[in-house]
């Protein structure tokens, strides 16, 4: 978990990856505060290789809070800059998550695929074929600002019941359109933002995705569709697939240390494209056997780096990786 990993011209110092999580910190107008700097410096300062900002918004409709980053604005570039730069002089690879809520969006102009509320919230609108156009020109101008700022790898949020998955799910998607009905059409609006996106965004620089594997519910999707999407992004350049589940409508689910790595798994071979595999992983043990196994190439802990910004500095117990301010803490 310690060898670093070559993707495109960026070399990720390690396999550890702190996935996007919301602070709910940002300004009403999407800025990044001081916040931001100290909680994404400190987990830079402890070696985390691949380091995800927050879900950041597209548009300002689709922030997931009041106080959700948001990057459409090239005013918002200068704060995010401030944090990519600490970070990276730290050794930290740089990645941004953006994104848009759709139905799961905060506020009363919500927008989706279809007019089907997620449960408990207001009824969205239902997306014009001209207003489609405008939401992918928005993830385009977001991948540029991200480049502007200094980000090493972009990730685009295709999970978790937001607008992008909406479209993917027959559950939440009930259009007759192009962007509705059989599989080929639900995938659509997320390659025309992968392709969107790519007009602006390097070559060289890998591009994510992040996945729902799976729905949890019947006529929902499937690991057999996610395996289709994944080789649908690879062909057309996605580097890099980051596999959680669910989000889309309240299910069920059986959970436990490492209970979405299966699904990494599976798409990483039937697929033939790295993954990141996520879900309640704690210890250094199980990440180990997650890269040894080669079941995923990057292993995310989310609530685990919440907690702990130091984990793979001591998980790694390597003496000379520890800031020097910090050598008098160092346990011999």
């Amino acid at each position: 978990m310690f060898t670093p990993y070559e993707l495109k011209d960026t070399i990720i110092p390690n396999r550890i990856v702190m996935p996007p999580m919301c602070q709910y910190t940002a300004t009403d107008d999407g800025y990044a505060t001081d916040w931001h700097l100290v909680h994404y410096g400190a987990r830079a300062v402890g070696k985390v290789g691949l380091i995800f900002l927050e879900a950041t918004a597209v548009e300002k409709r689709g922030r997931l809070s009041n106080n959700c980053l948001g990057i459409w604005d090239d005013n918002h570039i200068q704060g995010l800059k401030e944090i990519v730069d600490f970070c990276k002089a730290h050794g930290s690879i740089m990645g941004i998550q953006i994104a848009h809520g759709g139905r799961k969006s905060y506020g009363d102009e919500l927008v989706a695929p279809s007019a089907i509320p997620f449960p408990g919230e207001l009824t969205p609108k239902e997306l014009s074929i001209e207003e489609i156009a405008q939401v992918v020109a928005n993830w385009q101008e977001g991948a540029r600002r991200s480049l502007e700022a200094g980000f090493d790898i972009l990730q685009i949020h295709a999970a978790h019941g937001y607008l992008l998955h909406e479209f993917l799910s027959p559950l939440s998607n009930e259009r007759t359109d192009k962007y509705g009905g059989s599989f080929e059409n639900r995938l659509r609006l997320l390659l025309e933002v992968v392709e969107a996106v790519q007009e602006v965004w390097p070559k060289t620089k890998p591009l994510s995705v992040r996945l729902s594997a799976v729905d949890y519910l019947d006529g929902g999707l499937t690991i057999e569709d996610t395996v289709k999407i994944s080789k649908a992004l690879k062909d057309v350049g996605v580097d890099l697939i980051d596999i959680s589940t669910g989000g889309l409508i309240s299910a069920r689910i059986e959970i436990g240390p490492g209970y979405q790595v299966p699904f990494a798994e599976i798409v990483k071979k039937e697929a033939d494209i790295p993954t990141i595999a996520v879900g309640l992983i704690t210890q250094p043990e199980l990440v180990q056997e997650i890269i040894f196994n080669e079941r995923a190439d990057f292993v995310a802990l989310g609530r685990e780096l919440l907690r702990n910004p130091f984990w793979v500095l001591q998980a790694n117990h390597d003496k000379e990786l520890w800031p020097w301010q910090y050598e008098r803490a160092i346990l011999k």
